[in-house]
């Protein structure tokens, strides 16, 4: 079945939400009581929390602009919660990860947003053009959003029209301490598995973007003389955090190979450099996943190959990818051979049994993360 090579040896209309992000302060209480002992003058005890400093809601929030470029550098939000309100053709861009963030009432503005520990919510937009990381996606009550996105779980779209999405592609250079931070893997993309909650009898109301599709088609670089100059962006697919995959889209060959590294002190860098190795000569990433077995999982997934795995998820998780194009599980052999012969992997053996290899471990995996 596979082969695997080791190391030697609306809100609806009722009433609106209130916007503003919570954040918490404690205020120091100081007590007249004398305190015990010969020394009345001895100051009161300080606490951690008495010397938080406290936090303005203000600098969490961008309301009703309009023509300009804004945003937060990157470790001015360090992980709070964000809200961005009744904005027009504004550029927005937020270089840092966050709790949550809320878009509620903008209109024609272009937004990227830093990772996401949790969900991101449109709500009541038009004409947005986005890049967005985050665990949660959703939008209601939306019109006309194309979205390059990264998204944990399953997108969720509900009474939106007009929405297309492309995978997320971006790079600026603490974005992968930003994903780290927010609690996200790079290769938990579910950008094209998009769900309707409210779909329309004849109707689509999302649809992919062409595979051709460039950030910089819909989102601007900031300009020079904002305050975003020194932040120094990419957007070409092959320097994206995120790696670029084909998604929901057609497959252009009948063969796929699975290609599976066990955990190590280079497995993001190992995946990312069979990536390049594949794509190099011409293959197509389809879609990866980042997830932990179990010795029973482990099992039912590889089967007559486990034996020798088991061991091996114990270390952590797991990094898989479908590579597609014919020939690719010949390919692949080759290169695991030659690139990573020192490192654990799992290689579907042959294309009569490699489709189903790739079935049974992303069945899995989405089962796995609930999708």
């Amino acid at each position: 079945m596979g082969c695997f090579f080791s190391k030697k040896s609306k809100r609806k209309s009722s009433e609106k939400d209130d916007r503003t992000p919570t954040t918490t302060t404690v205020e120091t209480t100081t007590s007249n009581a004398v305190p015990l002992g010969n020394n009345s003058d001895e100051a009161p005890k300080q606490y951690s929390w008495d010397k938080r400093e406290k936090v303005d809601p203000k600098d969490y929030m961008l309301s009703g602009l309009k023509d300009v470029t804004v945003g937060r550098l990157p470790g001015k939000l360090n992980g709070q919660q964000f809200v961005i309100q009744e904005c027009e053709n504004c550029n927005i861009y937020v270089f840092d990860h966050s709790a949550t963030i809320t878009i509620d009432d903008c209109v024609n503005c272009r937004i990227v947003l830093g990772p996401i520990k949790g969900s991101v919510f449109f709500r009541d937009c038009k004409d947005i053009k986005c890049v967005v990381a985050c665990q949660q996606f959703r939008t209601r009550d939306c019109k006309k959003m194309e979205v390059f996105l990264c998204c944990a779980t399953q997108p969720i779209i509900e009474s939106s029209t007009g929405m297309k999405f492309g995978c997320f592609q971006y790079f600026y250079p603490e974005l992968a301490f930003h994903f780290k931070d927010a609690g996200l893997s790079i290769f938990n993309n579910n950008w094209s598995n998009i769900h309707d909650f409210t779909p329309v009898s004849g109707e689509n109301n999302w649809s992919l973007l062409p595979e051709t599709s460039s950030v910089l088609d819909y989102i601007p670089i900031p300009d020079p003389e904002s305050e975003f100059k020194s932040v120094r962006i990419s957007t070409e697919p092959q320097r994206s955090i995120v790696p670029l995959t084909k998604g929901g889209r057609r497959k252009d060959s009948e063969e796929s190979c699975l290609f599976v590294f066990f955990s190590g002190e280079y497995t993001t860098a190992n995946a990312r450099k069979l990536i390049d190795e594949a794509t190099a000569k011409g293959f197509v990433l389809i879609q990866t996943k980042e997830v932990s077995m179990r010795p029973e999982d482990v099992k039912r997934v590889f089967q007559n190959s486990a034996e020798d795995l088991v061991e091996w998820i114990t270390k952590g998780p797991v990094i898989a990818l479908e590579l597609n194009g014919d020939g690719v599980v010949g390919a692949c052999k080759n290169i695991a051979n030659e690139v990573f012969s020192g490192t654990k992997v799992f290689v579907s053996d042959n294309k009569n049994t490699s489709s189903q290899d790739v079935d049974s471990f992303f069945n899995f995996a989405d089962m796995q993360m609930g999708l």
